[in-house]
C-alpha cells in the first residue's frame, strides 16, 4: 500500500511539474519596465523593425512618445512566472495624432451624442503606418491562444478605466481571424508598395512599363545629373557620417511645410536611433556641390526597406522622387530586396510602379449605438475600398500584371 501510495505521488507530482503555469497580465507604462533582451525575444526575425524594443524604447525615451503629446504607454504583456510570453505595445490616446487610421468622424459624430470620445486605447506602434504583429509571442507558445488573452484583456482594460473603444492599427492578415472572433470591426486601407519581380536592374523594372511612363520615369531619374546632385544610400558603418542634428532638421523641413503638421519626433529620437538602432538604419543622401541638400531617413527588414522621414533643405525638380522613389528602389534590387515600403499616402507613386496594397485595421466600441454606426460607416468604406482596387492597380502603368 504504501509504495503504490508513493508512486501516485510521484505520478501526481511529475504530472503537476510538467503542466504550464498559469499566466499572468501586467501593464507596463513603459518599455523599459521590461529587459530588451525578454522583449525581443518575441520578435520574429522577419518581423517589422518598428516592433523591436530599441525603437520603442527610443520613442519613449527621447521625449517623443509621453503623456505630454497625447502618449501614455499601456503596454500589455502575458508572463508564465518570471518569463514573458506574449507582449503588445499598447497607449492609452489623448487624441488621434499619429495613428494614420483617420477616426475624426468617428470623434466628432461620438461628440454630437454626447459621448466621450478620449482617452482611447491604441495597440500599434506611434507614427508608423507599417502592418505587422500587433501581438508579439514566444516560440513554442500557442499563438492564437495568446493573441485571444491579450485582446481581451485589452478590452477588459478599457471596460475598468471607462474607455470609449480598442483600436488595432495594421496587423497583420493572420491575425485578422482572432480580431473578428473577439468581436472586433475590421476597416480596410490602401498603400502602394513596391515588389521585387525578380528584377536584376532598374532597367528590367522600366520594362514593365508602357512607353509613356517609362520616358516619363526616365526624364524625372535624368534631371538629378543636370542639376548636379548625387544620390547615395549611407549604412552601417557609413552612418557615422549622419548627425541627429541634420536629421531632424530635414524631418522637420517637411513637417513645418503643412498647416497641420506636427513636430512629433525629436532630435533625441534621431540620435537615440544612430546609437543604438544602427542596424536597423539606412540614410539616403543627396548632394550638390558638395552640400546635402534633401535625405530620407529608413528602415530595413530582413527582405523588406521602409521609407519614413523625409526632407530637403532646397528645391529642386523630381528631388523628393529620386531621393524617396527611383534611388531606393534601385538599391533595393541590388539588395536583392523583395518589398519596399515607402510609407502612407501618396497616389503619386502608383504611376511609377508602387502597387496598391490592402492594409488592416480593428475597432471595438463599448457603447453599442456608436459601436453599430462604426459598423456601418465601416461596410460602406469596405465595397469603396475593394471597387477601386483595380482601378488603383491600372494607375501603375505596368504593361501586365505580375
Amino acid at each position: 500500500m504504501a509504495a503504490a501510495a508513493t508512486r501516485r505521488y510521484r505520478l501526481a507530482l511529475a504530472t503537476s511539474m510538467s503542466a504550464p503555469l498559469p499566466t499572468t497580465l501586467r501593464l507596463l507604462q513603459s518599455i523599459t519596465d521590461v529587459p530588451a533582451s525578454a522583449w525581443d525575444a518575441l520578435v520574429d526575425p522577419a518581423s517589422v523593425p518598428f516592433l523591436e524594443w530599441g525603437f520603442l524604447a527610443a520613442l519613449e525615451e527621447s521625449g517623443s512618445v509621453v503623456p505630454e503629446r497625447g502618449w501614455h504607454p499601456r503596454h500589455l504583456t502575458l508572463w508564465r512566472g518570471a518569463r514573458l510570453i506574449a507582449a503588445a505595445p499598447a497607449y492609452l490616446k489623448d487624441d488621434s495624432h499619429g495613428e494614420f487610421v483617420f477616426d475624426a468622424a468617428w470623434a466628432t459624430l461620438a461628440e454630437r451624442a454626447g459621448l466621450r470620445y478620449y482617452p482611447k486605447l491604441v495597440l500599434g506602434v506611434p507614427f508608423t503606418p507599417a502592418t505587422g504583429r500587433r501581438v508579439l509571442v514566444a516560440p513554442g507558445e500557442d499563438a492564437p491562444s495568446r493573441e485571444m488573452e491579450l485582446y481581451s484583456a485589452a478590452l477588459e482594460y478599457a471596460r475598468a478605466e471607462g474607455l470609449s473603444s480598442v483600436h488595432v492599427l495594421f496587423p497583420t492578415p493572420e491575425e485578422l481571424p482572432v480580431l473578428e472572433a473577439q468581436g472586433y470591426a475590421l476597416r480596410l486601407g490602401v498603400q502602394y508598395l513596391w515588389r521585387n519581380a525578380g528584377y536584376r536592374t532598374f532597367e528590367d523594372f522600366l520594362g514593365r512599363f508602357r512607353s509613356k511612363r517609362r520616358h516619363q520615369i526616365q526624364r524625372e531619374r535624368q534631371a538629378l545629373e543636370a542639376q548636379g546632385i548625387t544620390v547615395r544610400t549611407l549604412r552601417g558603418d557609413a552612418l557615422e557620417e549622419v548627425d541627429a542634428a541634420r536629421a531632424h532638421r530635414l524631418y522637420v523641413s517637411t513637417v513645418d511645410r503643412y498647416p497641420w503638421g506636427v513636430r512629433s519626433l525629436t532630435e533625441d529620437f534621431f540620435a537615440r536611433l544612430l546609437a543604438g538602432f544602427r542596424h536597423r538604419c539606412e540614410f539616403v543622401e543627396a548632394r550638390r556641390e558638395g552640400r546635402a541638400v534633401a535625405g530620407a531617413f529608413n528602415f530595413t527588414g530582413p527582405r523588406t526597406l521602409y521609407g519614413r522621414y523625409w526632407g530637403a533643405l532646397e528645391e529642386h525638380p523630381f528631388l523628393h522622387f529620386n531621393v524617396c522613389l527611383y534611388h531606393p528602389v534601385e538599391d533595393c534590387i541590388a539588395q536583392g530586396r523583395e518589398r519596399f515600403e515607402p510609407g502612407a499616402g501618396g497616389e503619386h507613386k502608383l504611376t511609377r510602379g508602387f502597387e496598391p496594397h490592402l492594409t488592416y485595421s480593428a475597432h471595438l466600441f463599448l457603447h453599442p449605438g456608436l459601436d453599430r454606426a462604426v459598423r456601418g460607416f465601416l461596410a460602406h468604406e469596405r465595397a469603396a475600398v475593394e471597387s477601386g482596387l483595380p482601378l488603383w492597380w491600372a494607375e501603375t502603368g505596368f504593361k501586365e500584371r505580375v
